[in-house]
């Protein structure tokens, strides 16, 4: 059993040195230290140094083209979708969103493509972002290849579950339909297709995020979203790319900027198929947990390791008290080695300009992770 589960290991690893151009990685895999001229253009030599010694330099050559994604996984982690939003006469908000369901190829490695099915053209989907007691329409349209839904967690009526055989059931390639429904319960949910086979629907890709804050609001913060999601390239069952929003080493190559001393809020959802669970390890720091997000009370405090089966999330808040890089990944050594990791670049006040450039973005990304919560939005803006 033991040398069998090491073959098809090996396999795995074969497969991503074929994907990357037949590079030979570091202990036999395609993970390797990124020697590309240029592909630390625009870091200072702190980050050449991270990106370099980082478990032993495990980072794969080359970049992912976002732009012929269609998605920038920096951007997915501030990349709100507040609907278009009205007022009823009876004083309550309706916010409304279009979902496009449609097959897409994207890259989730340098030169590694992969089939997806997409809602809107990407992985995951857009954000949705509402507050507790909005109702909630969200206009779906399939053109797709296959039969799809989209089904919300959280309170609603049978026939908008988004299943098979209830309501409007499956939604047919070429087919819309409309979902409404009242937001709630207040917290950290994921909305998915729920057609079947559900594992294949999910694994190519129909999922996203849906985040429902508290009427009253929860403390300032820079928040992110993370999706913690992986990728059968072969479609054996086994996943061959792990990553958090869909780009394998992403953030390790592009550290996240945030600041010493500031409160730091990030929405972890696991959509991950093939393995029982995953997980999120900090370096360097504790937080506190929110099982669901459904309270404004820890359910763990003062951890470093929380541990999610799939479709389980929570709100993670932590700060980190000094400057530096400090990484973060799965505590499945296996995860980690094959893309999910990455790196905080904690920053004063002075360097965070510094930051935000090193890592491709701007004051606009900096004011989305702050001010991205529909109650900070409904006092300053139209959102």
């Amino acid at each position: 059993m033991v040398k069998q589960r090491l073959r098809h290991l090996l396999a795995r690893r074969d497969l991503l040195r074929v994907g990357l151009g037949g590079v030979v990685g570091l202990t036999g895999t395609a993970l390797v230290r990124p020697t590309a001229q240029g592909q630390t253009e625009g870091f200072s030599s702190e980050h050449e140094t991270i990106e370099h010694q980082a478990h032993g330099g495990n980072l794969m050559v080359g970049e992912v083209n976002h732009a012929n994604n269609g998605f920038d996984p920096m951007q997915l982690l501030v990349d709100w979708d507040y609907g278009r939003v009205s007022i009823l006469p009876d004083g309550r908000t309706v916010r409304e969103y279009e979902i496009v369901a449609y097959d897409r190829e994207i890259e989730i490695a340098p030169g590694i493509f992969f089939p997806a099915w997409t809602y809107n053209g990407k992985v995951p989907g857009p954000t949705i972002r509402c507050t507790e007691g909005d109702l909630i329409r969200i206009h779906f349209v399939n053109a797709g290849s296959h039969p799809h839904t989209l089904h919300f967690h959280g309170f609603h009526t049978a026939e908008m579950d988004g299943i098979p055989g209830v309501g409007a059931g499956e939604i047919a390639p070429g087919q819309e339909f409309t979902y409404e429904f009242e937001a709630a319960p207040f917290g950290c949910h994921l909305y998915h297709c729920h057609a079947i086979p559900l594992k294949r629907h999910l694994h190519k890709g129909l999922y996203g995020a849906f985040i429902v804050d508290p009427k009253a609001g929860r403390p300032p913060a820079r928040e992110f979203v993370m999706v913690m999601n992986a990728f059968d390239t072969n479609f054996d069952g086994d996943n061959e790319i792990y990553s958090v929003n869909t780009v394998g080493f992403e953030y390790a190559r592009r550290p996240i900027p945030m600041k010493a001393n500031e409160l730091t809020r990030i929405y972890l959802i696991n959509v991950t198929e093939f393995d029982p669970i995953n997980s999120l390890h900090l370096h360097a720091t504790f937080f506190d947990y929110y099982d669901h997000g459904t309270t404004l009370e820890p359910t763990q405090r003062v951890v470093d390791t929380i541990m999610q089966c799939q479709a389980q999330r929570g709100i993670l808040e932590f700060t980190h008290r000094s400057p530096g890089t400090y990484m973060f990944h799965a505590h499945q050594a296996e995860f980690t080695e094959l893309g999910w990791m990455g790196m905080f670049h904690v920053t004063t006040e002075l360097d965070f300009p510094a930051a935000l450039a090193a890592a491709g973005v701007d004051a606009e990304w900096d004011r989305k992770s702050t001010q991205g919560s529909t109650i900070v939005a409904a006092e300053g803006s139209a959102a």
